[in-house]
C-alpha cells in the first residue's frame, strides 16, 4: 500500500483542507455508504459524499480508535458522539499505486447511529 495516502488522509481530516481531498481522490473513486443501496462512482460524487460527512463526522470528539493495513489499504475504526448518540463504525480505504483513494466505504453502528447518520448527511448534502 501506498502509505502515503493513508497519512495523506490522518492528514486531511487534521486539517479540514478539502483542496487536499480532492487531490487525494482517484477519478474513478468509489464510495460506499451506510445508507445508499449503490456505490457512487466518481471523483465528484465521492469528493461531495465524504466532504460531507468530514462535517457531519469529523467534528469535536471524533477519533480513530483502530487502524489495520493491508498491502493497498485500510481499515480504521473511529467513534464519536453526535446529539448523545454514540457511533461506532469503520472506514475501509482502498489505494491505487500512487497513494489515492480508490474505493471508500463507511460501515456504522448502532441502528440508531445509522438512522441519524443517514438524517445528517442528506441535510449536508441538501446544503451543497
Amino acid at each position: 500500500m501506498a502509505l502515503t495516502g493513508l497519512d495523506k488522509w490522518y492528514a486531511f481530516m487534521k486539517s479540514k483542507d478539502e483542496a487536499a481531498l480532492w487531490d487525494l481522490l482517484h477519478p474513478d473513486a468509489v464510495f460506499e455508504s451506510p445508507v445508499v443501496h449503490t456505490p457512487q462512482a466518481g471523483r465528484e460524487i465521492v469528493f461531495k459524499y465524504l466532504s460531507s460527512a468530514e462535517k457531519v463526522l469529523g467534528g469535536p470528539g471524533f477519533t480513530y480508535v483502530g487502524e489495520w493495513r493491508s498491502d493497498d489499504g485500510a481499515v480504521l475504526e473511529f467513534e464519536n458522539v453526535i446529539e448523545g448518540v454514540k457511533l461506532n463504525g469503520v472506514d475501509i480505504i482502498t489505494f491505487a499505486e500512487d497513494g489515492r483513494i480508490t474505493r471508500f466505504k463507511v460501515m456504522v453502528r448502532p441502528l440508531k447511529a445509522i438512522n441519524l447518520l443517514h438524517r445528517l448527511m442528506g441535510e449536508q448534502l441538501a446544503r451543497q
